[in-house]
C-alpha cells in the first residue's frame, strides 16, 4: 500500500530543515567565535607575560650591577656562572676565590628576587643547574661511566653552590620561602654550549641559575 504525502505536509519537513540548518550555522558561528576569542586572548597574555618576564629579568640584572656585579641575566632569568668563578679543575669544593664570588654574588641575587614586586609574586622555583664539558674524565672510563661520572661532579657542583648561597646572609625573612623553592639538579655534558659549530669547553663547564616562573591560571 503506497501513501502519499499531502503539501501541507512537504512544507512543514522544509521548515523544519531550514530551521535545523539555520540553527547548525549558528552554533558553528558562535564556537569560531569563542575559539578565536579564546587564542587571541591566551596569546595575548603569552605576550604581556614575556614582557613582565624580560622587564623583571632586566631589573634584576641592573640590581647585580649595582652591587658591582657583572654578569648576564638572559630574558627568561637564567643566570650562567663559570666554573672557573667557583672551583679547581674537576673538584666540586668550592675554591676560596668561588667562596668570595658567592658571598657578594648569593644576598644580592636572592634579595633582588624578593625585592622585585613581579619576581616576589611569581617566581615559583629556583633551579640550581650543574654542567660540565664532554672532555672530563674522558679516556679514562667508557663513555657511559664517563656521562655518569661528570653526571656526579655537575650534581655536586650544583649541590655546594645551593649550600653556600642559602647560608649567605641575604634577608632571612624568605628563608622559609627560599628553602621550598630551591631546586639542585645535575646535567653533565648533555647541554654543551656551541660556537660556531664546535662545543666551547671552558663556557659548557658552569652553574646555571634559573628563575621558573607559576604557571599563568586558565
Amino acid at each position: 500500500m503506497r501513501f502519499k504525502l499531502h503539501k501541507e505536509d512537504n512544507e512543514q519537513n522544509n521548515i523544519f530543515w531550514v530551521t535545523m540548518t539555520d540553527l547548525m550555522t549558528a552554533l558553528v558561528l558562535v564556537f569560531i567565535v569563542l575559539f578565536f576569542y579564546t587564542y587571541v586572548t591566551s596569546y595575548y597574555e603569552k605576550i604581556q607575560g614575556d614582557l613582565e618576564q624580560k622587564k623583571a629579568a632586566e631589573a634584576l640584572q641592573s640590581t647585580l650591577k649595582e652591587q658591582n656585579i657583572d654578569i648576564n641575566v638572559d630574558p627568561a632569568g637564567v643566570v650562567k656562572i663559570s666554573d672557573l668563578e667557583l672551583f679547581d679543575v674537576n673538584s666540586y669544593e668550592l675554591s676560596e676565590k668561588g667562596k668570595d664570588y658567592l658571598a657578594k654574588f648569593s644576598p644580592a641575587y636572592l634579595d633582588s628576587i624578593f625585592s622585585n614586586e613581579y619576581l616576589n609574586e611569581n617566581v615559583e622555583k629556583i633551579i640550581i643547574e650543574g654542567h660540565t664539558d664532554s672532555q672530563t674524565f674522558a679516556g679514562d672510563y667508557s663513555e657511559d661511566e664517563q656521562y655518569m661520572k661528570n653526571m656526579e661532579l655537575s650534581l655536586k657542583r650544583a649541590y655546594e653552590v645551593a649550600n653556600y648561597m642559602t647560608n649567605t646572609p641575604y634577608n632571612k625573612e624568605n628563608g622559609n620561602r627560599l628553602r621550598k623553592m630551591v631546586i639542585v639538579e645535575g646535567a653533565s655534558f648533555s647541554s654543551p654550549v656551541i660556537e660556531n659549530g664546535k662545543e666551547d669547553f671552558a663556557k659548557s663547564r658552569r652553574v646555571e641559575l634559573k628563575i621558573i616562573f607559576k604557571p599563568k591560571s586558565e
